[in-house]
Formats: C-alpha cells, sequence, structure tokens
C-alpha cells in the first residue's frame, strides 16, 4: 500500500484588519502589571513588570508546586508548633492537630492561610530557611530571574521579592497541576475540623471566565493578583501588583481583562463539515474525502490571519472504515501551533470485487487504445 505523507498550506480568512475601534489600555493605580495571552504568547498590557516587589501570598503558589513534588495528598501531617504559631490569615490550627497534606494544600491555596502553608513546609523541609532554599532552586528551574523567596506564606520579609512577569510565569506553571488548577477554581470548601473555607478571589463566580488564581496582601506588598482567564480556547492572564486598596485592584483586574479579551473574536478555526482532503483509491472507487472529527473553535487577535497544515495519504489502499484516523490539519498563528484535530475517513470503502477490478481494466485498457489510434 503506497502511502505518502503529503504538507499542504493554505491561508484562512484574515480575523479583522484593524484593533477595535476607541480601544484604550488601562493605567491601574498599582505598582506593576503584566496581560498576557498564554496560548499565543502576546504581551497585551505591561507597565514595570521586571520591578523586584514583594508579593505576599501569591508566594504560596511557590510553597505548593515544591509540596507536591516531595508529599502526596493523602499524607498525614501533624502540625509543626511553629507553624500553628503564624500570625494573620489562618484556620486556626492547633499544635501536633494532624490534617492532610491535600486539606492543608485548600488551607493555603483557597482561604491564604498562613498556618497551612508554614505546616506544609515545615513537613516538606526541617525549617523556613530549608525550604527556601528549595523554593529558590525551583524559581531557577522556571527562570524566575526576578525572584527571592524567604517565607513560605509570604509574609513580609527582607529580601523577598519577584516581579509581574515572574509572577506570570508562577501561575502558569502552577496551573498545569490538574489538583492545583481544581483547588483554585472553588469559591468555597470544607475541610477536617469542620473548616468551612472562602476564598480572598472576588473576581470567581463574578467575572465569567475566571478559573484563579492567587491574590496577595500585606502592608508592604499592598493588594496583589494573577488571575486566569478562559475564553473561546484563549487562556489569558492579568497580574498586577501593588494596589493601594482591594476594591481598586478588583476594579483594575476588571478592565485589564476586558481590555484583553477586547483584542480577539472567536473563530471556527476547524469545522466538521469541510472536506480537508482527498485520497486517491484504486479501480475506480475514489476519491475519498477526509474531514475534521471534532471542531476547533478559538480566540484570534484581530488583524492576524489563520494559516492550516494538513497532512495526510495522497492514496489508500480498501478497506477503510469510515471514522478512521487518516491525517490531521494543525492551525497556526503566526508561527504559534493554536490547535490541532485529526482527520478521518468520511465514509466506508470496501475492498473492490473481481467484477469491478477487471472492469476497471478493461475500460483502461479501452482509454489506452483509443488514445494509441487517435
Amino acid at each position: 500500500m503506497l502511502v505518502c505523507q503529503a504538507a499542504s498550506a493554505t491561508a484562512a480568512t484574515s480575523s479583522s484588519a484593524a484593533e477595535p475601534a476607541g480601544l484604550t489600555a488601562p493605567t491601574p493605580d498599582a505598582r506593576a502589571w503584566l496581560v498576557v495571552n498564554a496560548t499565543t504568547g502576546d504581551v497585551l498590557a505591561h507597565h514595570a513588570e521586571d520591578q523586584e516587589a514583594p508579593i505576599a501570598s501569591i508566594t504560596k503558589l511557590m510553597t505548593v508546586i515544591v509540596v507536591l513534588q516531595h508529599l502526596k495528598l493523602t499524607q498525614v501531617v501533624r502540625v509543626d508548633p511553629r507553624a500553628a504559631a503564624v500570625g494573620q490569615e489562618s484556620i486556626e490550627l492547633a499544635p501536633g492537630e494532624e490534617m492532610t497534606v491535600g486539606d492543608l494544600l485548600k488551607g493555603a491555596l483557597i482561604q491564604s492561610a498562613n498556618d497551612a502553608a508554614d505546616a506544609l513546609a515545615l513537613a516538606t523541609a526541617p525549617s523556613f530557611e530549608a525550604f527556601a532554599v528549595m523554593m529558590n532552586d525551583e524559581a531557577k528551574l522556571l527562570g524566575l530571574d526576578h525572584s527571592h523567596f524567604v517565607r513560605p506564606d509570604g509574609l513580609d520579609a527582607p529580601d523577598e521579592y519577584s516581579s509581574a512577569r515572574d509572577v506570570t510565569t508562577l501561575a502558569e506553571d502552577a496551573m498545569r497541576d490538574p489538583v492545583i488548577r481544581d483547588t483554585v477554581s472553588q469559591e468555597t470548601a470544607t475541610i477536617s475540623g469542620d473548616r468551612t473555607l472562602h476564598t480572598w478571589n472576588n473576581l470567581l463566580g463574578v467575572v465569567p471566565g475566571v478559573i484563579g488564581v492567587k491574590t496577595g496582601h500585606t502592608s508592604g506588598a499592598g493588594w496583589g493578583q494573577v488571575t486566569a482567564v478562559n475564553a473561546n480556547g484563549m487562556r489569558l492572564y492579568v497580574t498586577i501588583l501593588g494596589s493601594p486598596s482591594e476594591s481598586q485592584r478588583d476594579n483594575d483586574l476588571e478592565r485589564l481583562i476586558a481590555y484583553g479579551l477586547a483584542h480577539y473574536r472567536a473563530v471556527d478555526a476547524i469545522a466538521t463539515d469541510r472536506d480537508y482532503a482527498k485520497v486517491k483509491l484504486p479501480y475506480g472507487l475514489g476519491p475519498l474525502t477526509l474531514v475534521a472529527k471534532t471542531p476547533l473553535r478559538i480566540s484570534v487577535r484581530l488583524g492576524e490571519r489563520l494559516t492550516e497544515r494538513v497532512v495526510a495519504p495522497t492514496f489508500l489502499e480498501p478497506p477503510i472504515g469510515k471514522g478512521k484516523v487518516l491525517g490531521r490539519v494543525k492551525v497556526y498563528e503566526g508561527t504559534a501551533l493554536v490547535g490541532s484535530r485529526v482527520l478521518v475517513a468520511s465514509r466506508a470503502v470496501h475492498r473492490a470485487g473481481v467484477a469491478q477490478r477487471v472492469g476497471w481494466y478493461a475500460s483502461r485498457t479501452a482509454r489506452d487504445l483509443a488514445s494509441l489510434f487517435s
């Protein structure tokens, strides 16, 4: 059976030729901010994104990343007295109390409890200093060039800092973990000790598409938050650091989210009712069309074009079942791959019978003879 993998590129319809009319970038009342389309890497708004500053409880994202590399969710932790003694936001853990890693993780991420974060850290390392070494080693692996961690809870400490760009990268890495992703999407949760947790993320359940991730506040850091938004196949990250108040932070986050989403429109990049390739078949059986098994709807930046690349065989021998995977179509925005779907046979093709093959050879011979004498 001869199968030739052939690649072809075709330009799709342009999304639009211009930016949204009257669109003006917001200027939040904050120390720094950054708006990034994580799907394509587009930076849509930014200010002092590499400036080093305290990030308060956003630090807990790094804490749980490190913890989950060493502890299992079902593992039981005996609360260290040093963790129980930490102040400010807490779930009132008692020294020696036992709680699973999973429940402590919820306390740290949903209610931003300092004692929960510290209990996790001290179950992973013998001291805060030793755990900070682990955090900073992970920061190097993630390429966080403007970050240095001192405490697992994010309370103000000398020489502790990050940046809006690093916080965004940290959040992206955290959201790759399904446990963290599920936890930060919860507005409330109940854990052991009949404790009910409530999120500090005021945009969850209020702003459409918001799925996380972490807030932070101390007197030194001000009010900060890194937010993830899912919309039309795109994930947007919006980070604000050093806002003067909680309400100002939330208001500016909403403005930046709206501004970021306004750069895109939803398009059906791959449709199931379209023929993406035609495959030749023997004995006059063809052609066989290939269609996408599932659709793809994505957000495309206004003014950008989509390009599709189809990989499929040029010739196949039957039998071929309907729905058999035979190729793939990939969609690019510029050089960035934004999605792909498999291509399948649109119909079943049975092996040609003897009579059909004999008839095909006879008709071809007749055509060849006719062309010879003409």
